[in-house]
């Protein structure tokens, strides 16, 4: 797609819609790249990744007693060679939803505290109105 392409449907989209209903889950204990898996990648200053995650809280209930959001965030370190524009460094934030084992679906539905039962439940929800 060209960008002049991408720029008009990204302009003809609605406003403030939720991905989490359509974030297709990582199936329980693939191995292997999950490259074209439904996914996240923020990269750039702290304040920046901030701004960004801020948009991105409807994501929040995917951390539930049957998916989990593997969330990993870390510095970027200089190499010597790479140079980085916005000042002393800058940070990398990855976000993908994996299902959880049976055995931890099992324990967080009946152990986990009230919050994950709440995500659960909104989780649910979402997955029932898509």
């Amino acid at each position: 797609m060209k960008k002049s392409e991408t720029l008009a449907k990204w302009k003809a989209l609605a406003e403030n819609q939720n991905p989490l209903p359509l974030m297709r889950p990582i199936p329980y204990r693939t191995q292997g790249s999950r490259y074209g898996c439904c996914g996240i990648r923020i990269d750039g200053s702290p304040e920046f990744v901030d701004a960004v995650l801020s948009c991105l809280k409807a994501l929040l209930p995917g951390e539930n007693a049957l998916t989990r959001l593997e969330l990993a965030r870390s510095t970027v370190k200089s190499d010597g060679v790479r140079q980085f524009l916005n000042g002393s460094g800058g940070e990398v934030c990855y976000i993908r939803l994996h299902e959880r084992g049976g055995e931890a679906q099992v324990m967080e539905s009946r152990y986990g505290s009230a919050a994950i039962r709440q995500a659960t439940a909104e989780y649910a929800e979402l997955l029932k109105a898509s």
